[in-house]
């Protein structure tokens, strides 16, 4: 992509947590930052990824250019980057997959979407595919209030995603959105174990008249734990029809819709106090 589309990019990612429109709108990407192989200066770059568990992965694909992309020279030189999700900004290891994993890998991202395959083809060559591991990001910067209404829209934009996923599937659903739906489950049980054990009794501490909401959002959690776990049954099953996740992922996306809400409704105000 040009430089100056890539800097607009860039500008309303860093203004909108995340969210881009044109014709980007909906889709996966991240800021990364290299340091360039000659000059030693950082490079940042929007590019589209992969949810892969505990790790994010991207493919050098340049647009179907015959040449590797400059971030993926960077990153051989010096595997250390930045990555920025809308969320968090948080430092990792770029590690470059190699043989059977590379195109196991690659093969499940073309199964999602075509287009991989296609710009493999145009460029002549075998598109690198690369995993960012990621360390501890710690707290997000800001009032604490304002933090976890950002991450709540992450979890929101990354079920609308899912759910388009979903509706754009065939009559199976594909191991890529399998991926993404227990990505998705793994991070909202992380989410709801710190508050239990962590904020909530905080707050509860600071502000004992909090208890009865605090109590219907334990409650909540233990609601959408038993949906998580339902999720996770069905994707365990080889063969999964998309109209089976299309229900499940909406049952789940009514119960968590209103519980961040309220969460929002209650919290906000005296965390960001």
């Amino acid at each position: 992509m040009p430089m100056n589309f890539n800097q607009q990019i860039i500008d309303e990612f860093r203004a909108n947590g995340g969210r881009v429109g044109g014709p980007f709108e909906g889709a996966r990407l991240l800021l990364l930052t290299t340091t360039g192989a000659r000059t030693g200066a950082p490079h940042t770059v929007p590019v589209g990824c992969l949810p892969d568990g505990d790790r994010v992965l991207v493919i050098a694909s340049a647009g179907g250019s015959p040449r590797h992309p400059a971030w993926y020279h960077n990153l051989r030189a010096d595997p250390r980057v930045t990555v920025e999700d809308g969320t968090f900004t948080y430092q990792a290891k770029a590690v470059v997959l190699t043989g059977e994993e590379r195109d196991r890998l690659f093969a499940r991202a073309v199964e999602q979407s075509p287009g991989w395959a296609e710009y493999e083809t145009t460029s002549g060559r075998v598109l690198p595919v690369v995993a960012l591991v990621a360390a501890d990001p710690g707290p997000p910067a800001g009032p604490m209030g304002d933090a976890l209404k950002r991450l709540h829209d992450a979890f929101r934009r990354e079920l609308a995603i899912i759910r388009a996923e979903v509706a754009a599937s065939g009559p199976r659903v594909i191991a890529q959105l399998k991926v993404n739906c227990l990505t998705l489950c793994q991070g909202l049980h992380v989410h709801h174990s710190r508050e239990d054990g962590f904020m909530f009794p905080a707050l509860e501490g600071r502000h004992p008249e909090l208890g009865p909401a605090l109590e219907r959002l334990r409650a909540e959690h233990a609601v959408m734990a038993r949906l998580l776990e339902e999720l996770r049954a069905l994707l365990a099953a080889e063969d999964v029809a998309a109209e089976a996740l299309a229900a499940e992922v909406g049952r789940l996306t009514r119960e968590l819709e209103a519980h961040l809400d309220y969460e929002e409704e209650q919290l906000v105000p005296l965390l960001n106090g």
